[in-house]
């Protein structure tokens, strides 16, 4: 399918848009020499011009775009970042001062913007990378592991944790935010608050199934949907719940204050 000659940009990254992001990408970028790298923050090591890129991937809300000098650029987009794609000379849709990475290649130019997290390795290091030597699970592949996550959450949380923090832990698995995090919380009918430690094995189970199955069923692109019309209760706040009739609550959770919309009529609390 050919690429829109029009800019794209998918903000707001979950796991499937980042999966669709690289999956934009890699028809303009795979097997062509790059011709021009920037990155302004960037100190060190970085992609030489005339190096061909072999493979653009994603994992979680991490990009990777890999060289055939063994260069790998790391990009997370947390919920700041986009990479654009523009022809040469197209006008850009954000300002030049957002740009993190500019890479060019015949034909294109690829464009991250705002990403809190730009970075340079090579391949041979990638097991000793902080950021990616610990990440769980990539929800959005067909082979992921599901009782790896479970695992997980056993290895790197006391239990004291509130599920809706944990689901957002990238060491557990990779790919859910704030809108799935609440999606499948509302599908499990389990209150964000209840603490992991009493949640069964099978419970954990469920729920990273739960996720895995949203997920994979948006990689396609088109309106994010979780039920029949689009979200079952992520930017419903107020609105009443599809299940139960009971208006839709949103809340601030967790150290980082991400936000949670939660359905308080279905979604029960487990006791410890």
């Amino acid at each position: 399918m050919a690429l829109s000659l029009r800019a794209f940009a998918l903000p707001v990254p979950e796991g499937d848009t980042i999966h669709r992001t690289a999956a934009r990408l890699r028809p303009a970028l795979i097997g062509h020499r790059l011709e021009r790298f920037e990155a302004p923050r960037l100190v060190g090591l970085r992609p030489r011009v005339g190096s061909v890129i072999e493979a653009v991937e994603a994992t979680g809300k991490h990009l990777e775009i890999t060289f055939d000098d063994g260069i790998v650029l790391h990009t997370h987009m947390r919920m700041t970042g986009s990479w654009h794609l523009y022809r040469p000379g197209e006008t850009w849709r954000k300002r030049l001062s957002s740009a993190r990475v500019v890479l060019q290649v015949p034909g294109w130019l690829a464009v991250c913007f705002n990403a809190p997290l730009v970075e340079v390795f090579r391949v041979e290091d990638r097991r000793r990378h902080p950021g990616l030597g610990s990440l769980g699970p990539d929800l959005c592949r067909a082979d992921v592991d599901l009782m790896a996550c479970v695992e997980r959450m056993a290895r790197y949380c006391e239990g004291h944790e509130e599920i809706g923090d944990v689901l957002l832990d990238q060491r557990i698995c990779c790919g859910v935010g704030n809108v799935y995090k609440s999606e499948v919380l509302w599908a499990c009918r389990l209150d964000p608050r209840t603490q992991l430690r009493a949640l069964a094995p099978r419970a954990c189970l469920v729920l990273v199934e739960t996720a895995t199955d949203l997920l994979q069923a948006n990689l396609g692109g088109g309106e994010r949907a979780t039920v029949t019309g689009g979200l079952a209760v992520y930017g419903r706040a107020g609105k009443p719940c599809l299940r139960c009739h009971t208006p839709v609550e949103v809340m601030r959770q967790g150290v980082n204050a991400r936000v949670t919309y939660w359905c308080p009529g279905c979604q029960l609390r487990v006791a410890p």
